[in-house]
């Protein structure tokens, strides 16, 4: 039997690119009319296996829960109580010189105390009526009405005594000038009795040396009698100024207590 090389042209560019050489046939030698036998398919060049470049390996740290620094108002649940104010108004740096009565015929015990951002006093409640003329104030529910109050409204008028918390301080002289201290009309006033804490403004100017008055909505609010007449706290009512602020406008009260939860928040906390 004869073997012929038969190279197709595909074959021709194969050995051309260094392939390996074609496969041979081998021709029966029967006669001229044999068949060629079928050809061998040709093997697969072997391809080396790729070369990987190396891959880092990357740390991975646990999964760890983020906890950032707590703020110091975070976790608070509604505006400050009144145990936080009063515990930060438990010591007294007296401010004033000398102190007031809380009534005519009593005895002057009550010094004006100072603190950073705040001066205060403790005190009675005495209900002041003055002001606007209305069901609940007026010269026949209140003997010692007044139709004025030292600050006024954005329109003029006093301040309604029925309706806005307000706080009385004492008249200026040589034992206290509220002025002198940066309280003024419109100032920012937290009065506390019991678990209670209300907003209020200063509205009107007492006399010289009695200290302890606020409006028939501050006694209200508090849930202390307002009666002008018999009502009142002969006792255990704590006024906390914060000197420099003001609500405008004055009758506002609104923004009395926005202003008032904001300074008291920053108050408890320095």
């Amino acid at each position: 039997m004869r073997t012929l090389a038969l190279v197709t042209a595909s074959g021709a560019a194969l050995l051309t690119a260094g392939t390996p050489a074609p496969a041979t046939l081998a021709v029966a030698a029967a006669g001229p009319g044999a068949a060629l036998a079928a050809p061998a398919p040709a093997p697969r060049p072997a391809l080396s296996a790729p070369r990987l470049a190396p891959v880092a390996r990357v740390h991975r740290a646990p999964v760890r829960a983020h906890r950032s620094a707590p703020s110091p108002s975070r976790g608070r649940r509604g505006p400050v109580g009144a145990a936080e104010l009063l515990a930060k108004v438990s010591a007294c740096t007296q401010v004033s010189h000398g102190e007031y009565r809380t009534d005519e015929g009593t005895s002057a015990t009550v010094p004006v105390c100072g603190t950073p951002g705040a001066v205060f006093w403790k005190a009675d409640m005495d209900i002041d009526c003055d002001g606007q003329v209305t069901a609940a104030c007026n010269t026949g529910t209140d003997p010692s009405f007044h139709a004025d109050t030292a600050f006024h409204t954005s329109d003029g008028k006093p301040l309604n005594a029925e309706r806005l918390p307000y706080v009385v301080v004492p008249g200026r002289s040589g034992v206290w000038d509220y002025a002198a201290a940066g309280i003024r009309g419109g100032g920012v006033v937290a009065v506390i009795h019991g678990d209670r804490v209300e907003y209020a403004v200063v509205g009107d100017v007492g006399p010289e040396r009695i200290v302890g008055a606020a409006s028939y909505a501050t006694a209200k609010s508090l849930g202390i009698d307002p009666d002008p007449r018999s009502g009142g706290a002969g006792s255990g009512v704590t006024y906390i100024l914060f000197p420099g602020s003001e609500v405008s406008p004055i009758e506002d009260h609104g923004a009395a207590v926005a202003a008032g939860r904001a300074l008291a928040e920053r108050f408890v906390r320095e």
